[in-house]
């Protein structure tokens, strides 16, 4: 949901993190949504390779479903 600040509508910010075979970080993006649905499928489309998390400040929003 986008907040509001100072009469400015601000969207919130996603962290998507790719995770290598090992569930290791390999690169992290930050993506722009105005809700976890339309982040998550940012995620999912930026991952074509499939291993990811995302995260909403410090709530995990998504984890792909082939993690280990």
């Amino acid at each position: 949901m986008a907040r509001h600040h100072w009469g400015v509508c601000v969207l919130p910010s996603y962290r998507l993190y790719r995770l290598d075979g090992a569930g290791k970080i390999v690169s992290a993006d930050w993506i722009a949504a105005d809700a976890d649905d339309r982040a998550e499928r940012l995620a999912r489309e930026q991952s074509p390779e499939g291993r990811f998390e995302l995260w909403e400040r410090g709530r995990l929003v998504s984890r792909s479903s082939d993690h280990g």
